[in-house]
């Protein structure tokens, strides 16, 4: 793809239109968060409390061979990076292509940054999430070579946050360069939003006689105290049961995190981000992507593609294009995309996962929600 992409040509203020934070998060169910009864081997319920459960099942595209045959393949977000990752993927001539296209984007060595660092340059948001990127899909590459069932056998495909946008790439809905292109907007984008207000995301440990919710009202208002103007505070990502993410301003954070006892609140611990991404205070970063995504081709998804914004697949490229700009506002929907994935009868057999990327933590997620499909799990490292 030929087109110029720079951020500087999507920041025109009087040419976008004021983001409805509503519209944007109205399509993400909500879900029950707390566990479900023991002598099942899912470890939390999807439905909303007193709701008929319906079957997440009916929300994958599931071919009728035997599962033991076909893969599910996902992809890591950021918070994931660390300096030395991608050095043992150059070996595998696939990613060592993907290295070399990726600098011819960016106009600087990704390679270099992401084995040598420096730490803090790796961490900020615009260099973290090309790095991610392309050492997920240099991954891939790895497993092609290692295991190519697994990609020919593949049934469906899921990404957390940026990792939807390797997903993407997997599934031929967008090329490798365009991938690249659109990241790198995408986390300059969030970075700038994130200098215009002090945000910060914890992860969160809680019980069943948690307050996670009020603790966020008072958090909110704490901030509100303080003359923070648009104060937010929200859970921004569902892991597993009893661990979400939560969002907001620094403010709000740090009020959770000095009265977590009060709440009820077990652990809490600080992500390797620069701000509150998956809550409305990444808006001034959604309409700069939204007119990037416009300017690129997009194709129909060769496999299956589950959203974060409500765990459900793609229809097609129209689809991407509308939903994906949504997903830096609403709240990861992880835990909801596992039930969708890995629900089943007790007498059907689980997938082949494979999770390609830096560090292993969606493989940790998937144990945490469904241990049995988590035994069919491997990681493929960068």
């Amino acid at each position: 793809n030929k087109t110029s992409l720079n951020i500087a040509n999507f920041c025109d203020k009087s040419k976008i239109k004021k983001p409805d934070v509503k519209a944007l998060l109205n399509e993400a169910a909500s879900f029950e968060d707390e566990a479900a009864s023991e002598g099942n081997e899912w470890s939390t319920s999807p439905y909303p409390k007193g709701a008929t459960p319906r079957n997440q099942a009916l929300h994958s595209l599931r071919p009728r061979v035997d599962p033991r045959e076909t893969s599910i393949i996902l992809f890591p977000g950021q918070g994931t990076q660390y300096v030395g990752m991608g050095s043992d993927l150059v070996k595998f001539p696939g990613a060592k292509d993907l290295f070399e296209a990726a600098n011819s984007v960016l106009n600087y060595d990704l390679l270099k940054l992401c084995t040598n660092g420096p730490e803090d340059k790796l961490d900020r948001t615009e260099y973290a999430q090309p790095a991610i990127l392309v050492c997920s899909l240099a991954a891939l590459e790895r497993l092609k070579e290692e295991r190519p069932s697994a990609i020919e056998n593949c049934v469906g495909t899921a990404g957390f946050s940026l990792g939807e946008l390797a997903a993407l790439v997997f599934a031929e809905v967008m090329s490798f360069e365009t991938a690249v292109k659109l990241v790198k907007i995408r986390g300059e984008a969030m970075q700038l939003a994130s200098e215009m207000v002090r945000g910060a995301m914890v992860n969160v440990l809680y019980g069943p006689d948690s307050e996670l919710g009020r603790a966020c009202v008072k958090a909110k208002e704490h901030a509100i105290s303080l003359g923070v103007e648009n104060a937010h505070c929200s859970i921004s990502n569902y892991l597993f049961p009893h661990c979400k993410i939560v969002a907001g301003n620094e403010e709000a954070i740090k009020y959770l995190e000095d009265n977590k006892k009060e709440f009820k609140l077990r652990k809490l611990k600080r992500l390797n981000v620069s701000g509150a991404f998956h809550t409305p205070l990444m808006l001034p970063a959604v309409e700069i992507f939204r007119a990037a995504l416009a300017k690129v081709r997009l194709s129909d998804p060769s496999i299956a593609v589950y959203s974060n914004v409500d765990g459900r697949h793609y229809k097609d490229a129209a689809h991407v294009r509308r939903q994906l700009p949504k997903q830096i506002v609403a709240p990861v929907k992880w835990e909801q995309t596992m039930h969708v994935l890995y629900e089943r009868s007790s007498d059907i057999p689980f997938p082949n996962t494979f999770e390609c990327g830096p560090s292993q933590s969606l493989s940790v997620i998937l144990k945490m929600v469904n241990t049995k499909a988590w035994g069919s799990c491997q990681n493929v490292p960068a």
